[in-house]
């Protein structure tokens, strides 16, 4: 470990007294950590133990590297300007070996667990636990023929389940984007506190939320190859719509099934939803496009549709989706909700696909809802925005029956 210029300790301040300026340990940071820590106006200070090392860098995903300097007790610090709020995932770059920093948590993030930054939004609590009835996050394993392999999926049940027998609750399969998992949703977003708050002040129907892994591989078929790919590129969507035929399968032939018999689900496409993030929201359009006698609901939360969004196509009612818009009121009668979000600071590309679609829908007279999430870009302060917009919309038919 000396080698690499990093002390075996490899510390974030665990025993540091506090910074009487104002910062606070983050609420991402694992029990007893002092740092990393953040103050009100949402900067965030870094500390880590390297005597050894000649460079060590704060490596955020979304912003460029911030330098560390090193102090004569051998450990490095940073200050950083004010973050976004929301979760910022990022690693410690020490004389060019990437780490966690073992005061955080991991969370899975770019196909790897990284660790994770909160910055609370001012005021802001409606995805914070709050003392209020909570629901419970399950964990279930099902076996898919489609695969032929055992798969992961977490379950929200709201409060209440298991006090209530008699009720039976309306779904939404909720899904995570690229090179994340099922985990996203809970550990990131905090979903489940989102849907308690929701339902507590009744802005919300009480439902069942499934949360499935996203990357499905057919038995017997390798994984479509997407090193070296472009994102957004012809070949790397093709690789994507590969991996997205066969979740679909899994999830229609096997997941859903699985879910509405060992859960007290109302089995019928009125009380069925689906959305999600990024690869997940164009997961969400193939899925339930090709599946409307399953589904009356649909999100796509920076995402959706594929190439209308990627590419540079602008949608033709009449063709796309094999048709199921050309009669814009027969298909607002079908689908109760058509919802697309996404937040303004996105990339250009992704932001001006999405704008793209609604104008195309509502040029179409497609009825949907379209929203944008101010100043925060391809990030989970945006979903979890989303969310809370979409999911009061979900089901205002009536939420539960015997």
């Amino acid at each position: 470990m000396k080698r690499l210029g990093i002390a075996i300790v490899l510390l974030s301040g665990f025993c540091c007294a506090q910074n009487p300026g104002g910062f606070e340990p983050a609420s991402t940071n694992v029990w007893g950590a002092a740092y990393p820590r953040v103050d009100a106006a949402g900067r965030a200070e870094f500390r880590v133990k390297a005597p050894g090392a000649t460079k060590v860098q704060v490596n955020f995903w979304s912003s460029p590297k911030l330098d560390m300097e090193k102090q004569p007790d051998g450990f490095w610090t940073a200050t950083s300007a004010p973050l976004v709020p929301g979760f910022h995932y990022y690693t410690l770059s020490i004389d060019g070996a990437e780490f966690s920093d073992p005061g955080s948590h991991s969370y899975f993030g770019g196909s790897k667990d990284a660790s994770g930054i909160e910055i609370p939004e001012p005021g802001s609590t409606y995805y914070l636990a709050q003392d209020i009835p909570h629901g419970d996050v399950r964990e279930v394993w099902y076996f898919s023929k489609v695969t032929g392999s055992w798969r992961h999926a977490l379950v929200y049940t709201p409060p209440n389940y298991d006090t209530q027998p008699s009720l039976r609750y309306p779904v939404l399969y909720l899904q995570h984007g690229g090179g994340e998992d099922e985990t996203g949703w809970i550990r990131q977003a905090h979903a489940n506190f989102i849907l308690d708050n929701l339902i507590a002040d009744k802005s919300s129907k009480p439902m069942i939320v499934v949360m499935a892994y996203g990357y499905a591989r057919r038995a017997g078929h390798p994984d479509p190859d997407l090193a070296g790919k472009p994102f957004g590129s012809p070949e790397a969507m093709k690789a994507m719509q590969e991996l997205a035929a066969a979740f679909e399968d899994d999830m229609t032939q096997v997941l859903i099934p699985y879910i509405d018999a060992k859960f007290r689900t109302i089995a019928d496409r009125d009380h069925r939803a689906m959305a999600g993030l990024s690869m997940g929201g164009m997961q969400t359009f193939q899925v339930t496009f090709d599946h409307l006698d399953l589904f009356s609901y649909i999100g796509g939360f920076s995402g959706a549709a594929g190439p209308l969004v990627l590419g540079n196509e602008k949608l033709d009612a009449k063709t796309a989706f094999n048709g199921a818009l050309a009669d814009p009121a027969a298909f607002s009668k079908r689908v109760h909700l058509l919802w697309i979000g996404v937040g303004t600071e996105e990339p250009a590309m992704m932001h001006a696909g999405l704008v793209r679609l609604h104008t195309s829908l509502a040029d179409a007279n497609v009825k949907h809802v379209f929203y944008e999430s101010p100043g925060t870009s391809h990030e989970w302060q945006t979903w979890r925005r989303d969310l809370k917009d979409f999911a009061p919309r979900l089901f205002q038919d009536g939420a539960s029956k015997p």
